[in-house]
């Protein structure tokens, strides 16, 4: 299978099934140095993996991270770092009548067509779960970020109809509400909404937005490697999200270039903007300000009401769906943008060291 790596300075390649023996992913480029434990990369895993709320799926899985290589007396050696989490409750015969048709909304007919043969059981390579080595990976590049002052945090801006109120904007919350809405009222309006269409046999869709702080200007390539592009297939390469915006996203397409555009102005002897409607980034390289981005993601598709499908003997035929799911994959999905986000950045921040010869003489005089 091939488009498993991403990165082209600091590279990850995912490996794994939903109910094979395990899921991980091996870490190229990460610098010497770097204090790095068990715990630092459990932290994020905890914050994605299932059963801890009654939105998310009751599959109970420890979802804890081995490091088999990488790491000696607590730091990184500079050598590749191979992460491993074990699958401990699967249940493939929950998927076994699968086989014989496709799930509407899956990968299911796409996986036939492409290879002639599929894993089944829960997905295989297209399941959520195979955002685990992506969290961890990406909980080193987030640490690696913070000794350069940067901080990334995601969160759920909205689920179905219900929206946070930015008045209302409490960074504790995101971490307690089982929505990762930084909004408690909001919060409580959510879960009553997941509650109806988890009675009705139904799911939701929501949209996580994600801020990085700290990005210095300059970083991203301004052609083919823009960081808003490289951002984009980061996000969009994640299961289940259908949209990407960065700033004020799609609604630029109904402003006047005096409403979008963010004036420039002096402030402590640095270049800053009165506002930030372009989301941090002109010309495809970051000016300094906060990074703003936001990835819609569309409802589970795996809902158990009757739905309408054909088999693989192209009957038309109706389904109901068993197995163990998301009635919303939105808050699961918060760390994983985290992830990416810290991914992309950190990979165009390496890539940027050889961008001007200051640069260079900076770690080589």
């Amino acid at each position: 299978m091939a488009g498993s790596i991403f990165g082209k300075h600091f590279t990850i390649q995912t490996f794994g099934e939903s109910h094979g023996e395990g899921i991980g992913v091996v870490v190229d480029g990460c610098p010497a140095g770097l204090s790095l434990t068990a715990d630092d990369i459990q932290h994020y895993l905890n914050r994605r993996k299932p059963g801890q709320t009654k939105f998310s799926t009751p599959r109970k899985e420890a979802d804890e991270v081995e490091i088999l290589s990488g790491v000696f007396e607590g730091k990184t050696t500079g050598t590749p770092i191979a992460l491993l989490v074990r699958n401990t409750s699967q249940r493939s015969g929950d998927y076994s009548e699968i086989a014989s048709y496709y799930r509407p909304g899956h990968a299911d007919f796409t996986f036939d067509e492409k290879y002639g043969f599929r894993d089944y059981r829960g997905g295989g390579r297209s399941s959520g779960r195979e955002t685990i080595g992506r969290v961890a990976a990406g909980a080193i590049a987030l640490k690696l970020l913070k000794e350069l002052g940067i901080e990334i945090c995601a969160y759920t801006k909205s689920i179905g109809p219900v929206s946070i109120d930015y008045d209302c904007f409490d960074t504790d919350a995101i971490l307690s509400t089982p929505t990762c809405m930084p909004d408690t009222v909001a919060s409580g309006q959510a879960e009553a909404y997941l509650e109806d269409c988890m009675k009705s046999l139904d799911s939701s869709g929501g949209v996580i937005e994600c801020i990085a702080k700290g990005v210095p200007a300059g970083v991203g390539e301004p052609v083919f490697d823009k960081l808003d592009a490289n951002l984009g297939k980061a996000i969009l390469s994640i299961g289940s999200v259908k949209a990407f915006e960065i700033g004020d996203g799609i609604s630029v397409a109904t402003m006047k270039g005096s409403e979008n555009n963010d004036a420039f102005v002096m402030k402590d002897g640095q270049v800053t903007k009165m506002t930030n409607h372009s989301g941090g980034i002109l010309g495809g390289m970051s000016d300094g300000s906060d990074i703003v981005l936001r990835a819609y993601i569309k409802p589970t598709p795996s809902i158990f009401k009757e739905q309408n499908t054909v088999n693989k003997s192209g009957e038309d035929i109706t389904v109901q769906i068993k197995g163990r799911h998301d009635p919303v994959i939105v808050p699961r999905a918060v760390v994983v943008v985290e992830a990416m986000t810290a991914l992309t950045i950190l990979d165009l921040m390496m890539e940027n060291a050889t961008a001007k010869l200051s640069n260079l003489k900076k770690i080589y005089e």
